[in-house]
């Protein structure tokens, strides 16, 4: 078995573009490979086929990043042949041989449908895919709700509960430090038992700030008498714009303060004209799943996300 990258190949593009999408797992349109392509978010150096002896392609893997990385962050389709007898063993070399190639170990987002686990073709494209995601060394899975809101859910109005501000870079770094304390985010919590929580905070400013996003749009949450209650960081992807980092310090947590604040950055990219707003957040976090229920948005897909423990 042979693990080369498209750029060994004259014809490697088209060979990635020709590659059938078979199985049960959503694949990615010739038409979106060449949109990822032109937006530089996938490269030919990020796109991976496994190949038998007689150059046939068993698999192909294509890894995403922004159109400044440096390195792929995510691998963003795997497809394997069903002819295939092992294909996590074929999956997990694929994956082995890019990640040497790229230095780094990018996570696995794997767009599944909220049904998955009642339909058993599903259930074993997931299995295998897991166990080659583990043997390539992702081995912390993470389950995460993927929201969607549209101007017909609309926006809550104001309700004078909060007072949202700009803040200091200081300030920030504080509200992010505080909140972390208690969050039901699972990276969060892995994160926090390897590094201290400020740290931390410096690091997620240092994602949103590399984020499409602009910094002036981040908010501080106050109560009316000053005292933080949180903070709302609205987003954006480089496809749309997305809610970004919302929270709430834990001694004003079980009030609905959360509301406000989802309620602000809706709000704010309302305002701009936003035809769709995306957000995620973890399985687990019935807290924050439910403020996404009450405020419009709607689950729109399930996203298995492998990747290296911290």
């Amino acid at each position: 078995m042979r693990f080369r990258a498209a750029t060994a190949d004259p014809a490697g593009i088209d060979r990635a573009l020709a590659y059938p999408a078979d199985g049960p797992v959503e694949a990615l349109s010739a038409e979106k490979i060449r949109e990822e392509l032109a937006g530089n978010r996938f490269r030919p150096e990020w796109i991976w086929f496994a190949e038998d002896e007689d150059g046939e392609v068993l698999g192909r893997a294509l890894w995403w990043g922004r159109a400044d990385s440096e390195r792929p962050l995510a691998l963003d389709c795997l497809r394997i042949r069903g002819s295939v007898a092992d294909p996590a063993a074929l999956a997990a070399g694929l994956l082995a041989a890019g990640h040497a190639a790229f230095g780094n170990l990018p996570l696995y987002n794997v767009s599944l449908p909220g049904d998955w686990r009642t339909r058993p073709e599903l259930v074993d494209a997931v299995a295998w895919r897991q166990k080659a995601a583990y043997e390539a060394g992702l081995t912390r899975e993470i389950e995460r709700l993927r929201y969607e809101w549209t101007p017909a859910a609309k926006a809550a109005e104001p309700t004078g509960r909060l007072v949202f501000r700009e803040g200091t870079d200081e300030e920030f770094l504080d509200a992010f430090t505080r909140i972390s304390a208690g969050s039901l985010d699972l990276h969060t919590q892995s994160e926090l038992r390897s590094m201290e929580a400020g740290q931390l905070a410096r690091e997620d400013i240092e994602f949103y700030l590399d984020c499409p996003g602009e910094r002036s749009w981040w908010r501080l949450a106050h109560l009316p008498d000053g005292t933080l209650a949180g903070m709302a960081i609205p987003s954006a992807t480089p496809y749309h714009r997305n809610v970004g980092y919302l929270g709430v310090v834990p001694e004003q947590r079980g009030r609905g303060l959360i509301d406000e604040v989802l309620a602000e950055i809706t709000r704010f990219h309302a305002a701009a004209g936003a035809e769709r707003i995306t957000a995620t957040t973890d399985t687990v976090n019935a807290p924050m799943a439910a403020a996404f229920d009450r405020a419009g948005y709607e689950v729109t897909e399930i996203r298995l996300v492998l990747e290296p423990e911290a």
